[in-house]
């Protein structure tokens, strides 16, 4: 693992001043900084009450687990370490991911992603946590929300924030398990024991992330009744009124209510009680890259454009005038290319 000059680092961020913080959580500061090679880097250091409590164990326990896993295109990968001379804590130097995070993305913007964008990040998580699951030996993340997914330059999906996981063989991390964590709303119930650990709490955490992301709605939310995403959507699907779940602030296109319908019912197995009934990450996944939209779609996507292409002045985009516009046509290819599909 490579060992970056700890003064290259206090030199990038400015004495790690502030206006280079980007992300702050209970055990460590995330600080955008730009080597001296120009490559631009998240610095990720203990928070002070960590400091202050002497225990580095979750920023130990992110380089370690990081460390032995290969680079992967769906998680937020360690590029190397450093060490602050003065506190002796170590800093991780992880890529940057300058896309923010998936739950700003589905809380705190006027522009909430499409359907095609929803079930597109389903199936790049669903793949972050089977990466996971099929290591060897296996992670358990044991922190899965939409807060620590992250999006990085060309709008793709990666999992962060490996302080709270477990590499199942490796008995130097007892210490971390010795009880249950993770986060309210996503956390397992059946995980009240460090016995009960297992690939399924991932999972669960997983289907509450997915019903997050059809619904707009969060994993925890007092002004809705019952507060609980799972109890709530849970008992719409009990109803029979599973459509009722999705994000109302976005029209639904017709042909997407199966795939969006199925996509449901698969976060409700991951988050059943009965946790020996929750499907495998690789299960998941394999479900998942069914939902595809229909090749009909392509068709009626193709058959438009030729329609489009056979007009005498072209449709240009909204907004735009005929000479400076862009043909609708085009548009059309753009959003295509742009892989804003499953």
């Amino acid at each position: 693992m490579k060992e970056f000059k700890h003064e290259e680092l206090v030199e990038a961020t400015e004495s790690y001043s502030r206006t280079h913080l980007i992300g702050k959580g209970s055990h460590g500061c995330i600080y955008k900084a730009t080597l001296r090679n120009g490559q631009i880097v998240a610095i990720k250091t203990p928070s002070l009450g960590v400091c202050n409590l002497q225990d580095t164990s979750t920023i130990e326990n992110e380089a370690h687990i990081l460390s032995s896993l290969s680079p992967n295109r769906f998680l937020v990968n360690l590029l190397g370490t450093s060490h602050d001379s003065t506190t002796g804590h170590r800093v991780l130097v992880m890529e940057h991911m300058p896309g923010g995070m998936l739950h700003d993305s589905l809380h705190l913007t006027s522009t909430p992603p499409s359907w095609p964008r929803r079930a597109k990040m389903g199936v790049q998580i669903a793949r972050a946590v089977r990466f996971l699951h099929d290591s060897k030996p296996l992670i358990i993340h044991r922190d899965i929300k939409s807060e620590n997914i992250l999006f990085d330059s060309k709008s793709n999906i990666r999992l962060a924030d490996f302080g709270l996981a477990v590499c199942a063989s490796s008995p130097s991390h007892q210490r971390l398990v010795s009880l249950p964590a993770g986060t309210m709303g996503y956390l397992d119930p059946s995980y009240t024991t460090p016995c009960k650990l297992s690939t399924k709490n991932d999972v669960f955490s997983f289907g509450v992330v997915l019903m997050e992301i059809m619904s707009g709605t969060k994993a925890i939310d007092v002004s809705r009744a019952p507060a609980s995403i799972v109890e709530w959507s849970m008992g719409l699907i009990e109803e029979n009124r599973i459509m009722e779940i999705c994000d109302k602030r976005v029209e639904m296109p017709r042909h997407m209510e199966g795939a969006i319908r199925h996509l449901i019912i698969l976060a409700s197995r991951c988050v059943s009680s009965d946790e020996e009934t929750r499907p495998s990450m690789t299960e998941i996944v394999s479900k998942m890259e069914r939902f595809r939209i229909p090749i009909c779609i392509w068709a009626d996507m193709v058959q438009g454009l030729v329609h489009l292409k056979t007009r005498k002045k072209p449709e240009t985009v909204a907004g735009t005038s005929g000479h400076g516009g862009v043909p609708r046509p085009k548009f059309l290819l753009r959003e295509i290319l742009a892989g804003d599909i499953l």
